[in-house]
């Protein structure tokens, strides 16, 4: 996210783009700003951004269809330390590859929070979603304002620190 992911994306070699497959050769790149609480645990700053909700798209494909499910299933986790708002430091604090089929759990509920969204999309509309909705993931606004209509898929901060503690 912002300058910090468009280091670590040059590092690795890849174009900075907004390209909708992921980053790299079958690999999906995400950092995240992890801060320590006052019993000095790194936890998330902020949701996760996984990609843009196409209402069509949600509608026509089940979960294991999904482009929400392509990203978080090829996700590369970088967790990077924030200090503060235009800083010009960050450590990388942990990176690793989260391999979400090895608990199924998980995707089960993640599963279900999709579902629920592509149901509401299916009856409500596009503009029924809201934030509250979701255990792990949940749609959002992205965008300047709170007038934007374009709505992301995002990884709650629970499903954040989850990824943070069970990457390998």
């Amino acid at each position: 996210k912002g300058w910090k992911g468009q280091v670590l994306e040059r590092l690795i070699g890849l174009d900075n783009n907004n390209v909708k497959a992921p980053n790299g050769q079958g690999f999906e790149l995400k950092s995240v700003a992890f801060l320590k609480n006052k019993e000095n645990i790194y936890t998330p700053k902020e949701t996760m951004a996984i990609t843009m909700i196409n209402p069509e798209e949600t509608i026509s494909c089940d979960f294991k269809d999904s482009h929400c499910w392509y990203k978080l299933k090829s996700l590369i986790f970088c967790a990077v330390s924030w200090h503060g708002v235009n800083t010009s430091q960050s450590y990388l604090i942990k990176v690793g590859s989260f391999d979400f089929l090895e608990n199924n759990n998980i995707i089960s509920e993640i599963e279900k929070d999709y579902e629920s969204i592509r149901q509401t999309i299916i009856n409500k509309g596009f503009n029924s979603l809201t934030g509250k909705m979701g255990k792990w993931i949940q749609p959002r606004t992205k965008g300047a304002g709170h007038g934007s209509q374009t709505r992301a898929f995002y990884a709650r901060t629970d499903l954040v620190k989850y990824i943070f503690d069970n990457i390998n």
